[in-house]
């Protein structure tokens, strides 16, 4: 008996091992850091390089202008997903070139409505070794014009009181610069293509808000069961947010999946008072 435990302890220990996430490969082929959530390598390119306004609401690249990448360890293998931030003239060749690379196309859409010039968003695939992954899909965003390099440091600016929208929320978000943004994970267990999926694979309610001045605007994306969808439109129309877009991100999800993507401007705290009754409206962890 006491062999038989050591040699399952020892056999959990390899698999253990052999799961972790190989962030520094990652961190060296994609030339900037990621972040790392249990067994979830992820990281993001904001599209600094262009200019991208709605109405005279100026948006920043950390509002609705980053691309991600996930890739989440199971055994010896990753599987890959992601968002790839595109100009309208960049697709054609990003579409050839996942084609070509063998990497998946699950979703193109648009986030927002009315913004110039036109952007659209690329939900990508893929599984396999992480390193290979990184590399295909880094030769992808290398036929836009996304930095890839990693952005140089800048001087410490004047961050915006987001506290009328923190009572709100009943949390604290993520600050950056004159952004605040927040995860919702979702309460129930998230399967694509028969595998769990975490909250940093794409699967919690990304709400994100810049502040201009004494006015914010916010976008993001509700991750929604279907009987969810049309209450959420109605809290937030009822609130001045606008619905921008109702799609899917995935092909094999369990259970099957929305995206409602959304955008508004006016004071900070009714905003959030949208934001929350909506969310209010969902099965998230609050």
């Amino acid at each position: 008996m006491k062999k038989l435990s050591l040699f399952c302890f020892a056999t959990l220990l390899v698999f253990y091992c052999s799961a972790q996430v190989d962030s520094a490969g990652l961190d060296k082929v994609f030339g900037r850091k990621g972040a790392v959530t249990g067994n979830v390598y992820r990281v993001a390119f904001p599209r600094s390089d262009v200019k991208i306004s709605v109405g005279d609401f100026s948006v920043a690249p950390g509002l609705a202008l980053t691309s991600w990448v996930a890739l989440h360890r199971m055994g010896s293998e990753s599987m890959m997903m992601g968002d790839l931030c595109m100009l309208d003239s960049e697709e054609p060749a990003v579409v050839a070139k996942l084609v070509e690379l063998g990497l998946g196309v699950t979703a193109i859409h648009n986030h927002l409505v009315g913004e110039k010039p036109a952007i659209k968003f690329l939900h990508f695939s893929g599984s396999g070794d992480a390193l290979a992954l990184a590399g295909k899909i880094k030769q992808v965003f290398a036929l836009t014009g996304t930095p890839i390099a990693a952005p140089a440091a800048t001087g410490s600016t004047a961050v915006p009181d987001w506290s009328a929208v923190e009572a709100v929320l009943g949390t604290k978000g993520k600050k950056n610069g004159s952004v605040l943004s927040y995860g919702f994970p979702r309460a129930e267990r998230l399967m694509e293509s028969g595998m769990e999926m975490p909250a940093p694979m794409g699967m919690a309610t990304g709400i994100n808000l810049q502040m201009d001045g004494t006015r914010a605007a916010t976008t993001g994306d509700f991750v929604l069961l279907a009987d969810e969808v049309n209450k959420v439109v109605a809290a937030l129309e009822t609130h001045g947010i606008t619905v921008t877009a109702i799609h899917n991100h995935m092909l094999y999800d369990e259970p099957r999946l929305f995206m409602l993507h959304f955008w508004g401007v006016g004071e900070p705290g009714r905003l959030a008072q949208g934001l929350k009754a909506a969310l209010e409206k969902t099965n998230s962890k609050l």
